[in-house]
């Protein structure tokens, strides 16, 4: 039996890269997957593929930014799935340029998706994890949450508020079954992040690993944190990141 036979989880951001790769792979690992996104096309294409390859798939689609989208989509997947005993808060903005180039809706927007959608998520869904006494919540940060970086710094205020909204969550939610924990990644190679070109290959250059990683690689890293392998693991936001950390 797969370690995560009989459970269910929602992954926001779930049409393309790391989203994507997580869902294919908690779906392999016996998970019943909600997936979100705001593209159709490519949430019903990911759909097709797990399911082809003998897994369990919903595409949820909708467009997250506030409180009433998280809230609207954690019920739309309770009702689809039964419960969700797993969630993955992957759905990010992640802009980079000068500060002196931002505009405030700029700043709202990144703020909105990165911080508030995964706050309101698990209001929304915690709670109930918690009166069945189980459950693992892992979110999505970043590299660049841990160190000053220029042109990172909108992006990478939004992911350091939520690693320590990682920490409060499990010292909230954690005596009461609920793991909660994130994975930090560092550059990836991925569909979001062609756009940056040779300068994902220079970033990544700087770690021992010398390379980006792939989006299976992190997804590797979420769906341990979602199982039950990593059941003393709580509050913890873990590197991956090609060795980034260690220099």
């Amino acid at each position: 039996m797969s370690e995560l036979s009989g459970t269910s989880a929602l992954v926001t951001g779930g049409t393309s890269g790391i989203g994507r790769a997580t869902a294919v792979a908690l779906a392999r690992a016996g998970a019943h997957v909600a997936l979100s996104g705001r593209n159709a096309e490519r949430g019903e294409q990911a759909v097709k593929e797990i399911v082809a390859a003998g897994g369990q798939a919903e595409f949820l689609p909708g467009d997250l930014r506030d409180e009433a989208s998280a809230r609207a989509l954690a019920q739309r997947a309770t009702e689809r799935l039964g419960q969700v005993d797993v969630l993955v808060n992957n759905a990010g903005l992640f802009p980079f340029g000068p500060t002196e180039h931002t505009t405030e809706a700029d700043f709202d927007a990144v703020f909105e998706v990165n911080v508030k959608v995964p706050y309101f998520l698990v209001a929304a869904l915690a709670s109930a994890m918690a009166g069945r006494g189980h459950g693992a919540i892992v979110n999505v940060t970043t590299m660049v949450a841990e160190f000053g970086a220029a042109g990172m710094g909108l992006y990478g205020s939004s992911k350091a508020a939520l690693g320590l909204l990682t920490k409060s969550w499990a010292a909230e939610y954690g005596p009461r079954g609920v793991r909660v924990n994130a994975v930090s990644p560092g550059p990836t190679r991925t569909e979001g992040t062609a756009v940056m070109g040779e300068a994902l290959d220079q970033l990544a250059a700087a770690g021992p690993a010398g390379r980006p990683a792939s989006p299976e690689e992190i997804a590797e890293v979420i769906t341990f944190l979602a199982a039950g392998r990593a059941s003393f693991v709580h509050g913890a936001i873990v590197p991956v990141d090609g060795g980034r950390i260690a220099v």
